[in-house]
């Protein structure tokens, strides 16, 4: 998948996550500013494949095979310098053709963006389905890592202090959100992570999926 297209897709479906945005108390400040945990989700668009048979068909009568990703889920272990999030996920497929038993490889990406625009890293792995003979369905558990620099994710002093000062009814700036201004919110999005997994889709299949 091109990364202009993984960009795109990444705004637009966020299934699970662990990190979180800040609150504005009522004394002024942030009281819980964010984790480094990336956030993790699917792009729209890439949470499901078809596939066709045959492959230069996209017609009804032509669908062989198709699987979704769901049970999206991530764990984050960031007591290191390095924060690894582990994603699991679980793959339901349904065949039309059930004669004979069979195996299906399909491919799975998954890739860190940084500040929701910016893919900095991607693996692509496979997972395995298999049929019994006469069977319909099938499902298969996968589960990917990422690591991120805990020095990457973390807020400069300068901006946590301006997140969190009290601010007091009378101050110049407290009826300000710091997040609204522009260095304060550059440097958030600079330090904010997404770990993103979905199906490793060519272009054919991605377009079908925008489309159908």
């Amino acid at each position: 998948m091109k990364a202009p297209l993984l960009i795109a897709a990444s705004t637009a479906v966020l299934l699970a996550g662990c990190a979180s945005k800040g609150e504005i108390d009522a004394t002024g400040g942030v009281s819980a500013v964010r984790s480094a945990c990336p956030v993790v989700g699917v792009p729209a668009g890439t949470g499901d494949v078809t596939v066709f048979d045959p492959p230069t068909s996209q017609a009804q009568s032509a669908i062989d095979l198709v699987a979704t990703m769901t049970n999206v889920r991530g764990t984050c272990a960031d007591a290191t310098d390095d924060i690894v999030t582990t994603v699991s996920f679980d793959v339901q497929a349904r065949r039309l053709r059930t004669d004979g038993a069979r195996d299906v490889q399909l491919p799975y990406y998954i890739a860190v963006v940084r500040g929701g625009t910016n893919p900095v890293a991607k693996r692509v792995s496979t997972i395995q389905l298999h049929f019994d003979a006469g069977q319909a369905r099938a499902q298969a558990s996968g589960t990917a890592t990422t690591t991120v620099s805990r020095a990457a994710a973390t807020l400069p002093p300068e901006v946590r202090e301006r997140l969190t000062r009290r601010r007091k009814a009378g101050d110049d700036d407290a009826a300000v959100d710091p997040l609204t201004q522009p260095e304060v919110r550059k440097a958030v999005l600079s330090a904010s992570f997404e770990a993103l997994v979905g199906f490793q889709l060519n272009e054919a299949q991605l377009r079908y999926n925008v489309t159908r």
